[in-house]
């Protein structure tokens, strides 16, 4: 069966955060930081300018866990209830037309979560199917993808209707002092995302020939959220970095399987376009040079690091809305690709139709 996968609709928050903006609060606030021109050196690397769902003033307030969580739910259901109206409205269905919800967040937390709130504010059937999950992380969009690709093979005929937000902003915290989370202030950006899919042609758009999950062995500590009085935080290990590298033999090894229906049966799946999480520019790098990927074939990546920063689970799909704006040819063969806290890969690949 194939399964297609819609063009997403992405909802940016107003609040636009220059990162001068915030390499100046953290100057002030840290100037006896002992490793304050390394922390120089990677700010002026950093995306050059970030999208807050909150006003920087609210944001940088001091203010404590019950407060910023409640802010971050709210703004996670608003965007992705906003991502979600525009991804029907584009394909002409009405709610009553989706058949299962499929939700990630990992900032906000609350019970019930995101795929109630739509239910209730979308107007869904009270029977839609809904796969709620809150621990994916940075993975979220693309194991979303593969969760609604498992749904409608499983029931020919259904709509899926994926829907992806986070309030990384949230976790903008004074406390937290390590590089790495001086380095998160920078990269994190807000954004709730949205998509259909369904055994259905949705027009131009990715036609899906096989999934991939890997969990790296020995990883799950190397990102992780943490949460205290303050709110939440995400930590990271000094062996994060490597995560790329030492997952990428197993992934390399599964481009170069056949497909499960009989596809190609000998040379790699050809990588003509890649719609990858955008992590951090570290991250990209080493993506291209563990895969062999020139710069056009993460250019889509690229561009929106730069513009939005690193938008959680909704990264990936945000690519992939830059991918429909300049596509690759119909025929040709791609990677849709995510990371997330584990460390885990979560891995689709995606013929191009018209």
């Amino acid at each position: 069966m194939v399964v297609y996968i819609g063009r997403p609709a992405v909802e940016l928050p107003g609040h636009v955060v220059p990162r001068r903006r915030i390499a100046e609060d953290v100057e002030r606030r840290h100037a006896d930081h002992p490793r304050l021109a390394s922390v120089r050196r990677v700010l002026g690397r950093m995306p050059a300018q970030r999208r807050y769902s909150q006003p920087f003033e609210t944001v940088l307030a001091d203010r404590d866990a019950t407060e910023r969580n409640a802010t971050a739910f709210a703004d996670v259901c608003r965007m992705g209830t906003a991502a979600a109206r525009r991804a029907l409205a584009a394909h002409h269905l009405s709610p009553a037309d989706v058949d299962c919800v499929v939700t990630s967040h990992s900032t906000g937390d609350a019970v019930p979560g995101l795929d109630v709130h739509l239910v209730a504010e979308l107007g869904l059937r009270p029977d839609v199917a809904r796969r709620p999950m809150t621990q994916l992380g940075c993975a979220g969009g693309a194991h979303a993808l593969i969760t609604a690709v498992d749904h409608v093979r499983a029931h020919p005929g259904t709509t899926v209707l994926v829907v992806v937000a986070e309030s990384l902003s949230s976790t903008y915290h004074h406390g937290d002092t390590d590089l790495e989370m001086m380095i998160y202030k920078a990269l994190w950006g807000d954004s709730g995302a949205a998509l259909l899919v369904s055994d259905r042609p949705l027009g131009p758009g990715l036609a899906v020939a096989d999934t991939w999950e890997y969990l790296l062995p020995g990883s799950a500590l190397r990102y992780r959220k943490r949460t205290d009085a303050a709110g939440v935080h995400f930590d990271s290990e000094r062996s994060a970095p490597r995560s790329v590298a030492e997952a990428s033999p197993a992934l390399r090894d599964w481009l170069a399987r056949p497909l499960p229906d009989g596809g190609p049966a000998t040379g790699p799946w050809p990588l003509d376009f890649v719609v990858a999480h955008t992590g951090g520019p570290a991250l990209l790098t080493d993506l291209a040079d563990r895969l062999g990927l020139d710069d056009e074939q993460l250019s889509h990546s690229w561009s929106s690091l730069d513009e939005v920063g690193n938008l959680g689970g909704a990264s990936v799909l945000d690519v992939l809305a830059r991918t429909h704006t300049a596509p690759p040819p119909p025929g040709a063969h791609g990677l849709l690709l995510g990371f997330g806290p584990g460390f885990a890969v979560s891995a689709l690949k995606t013929t191009w139709v018209a």
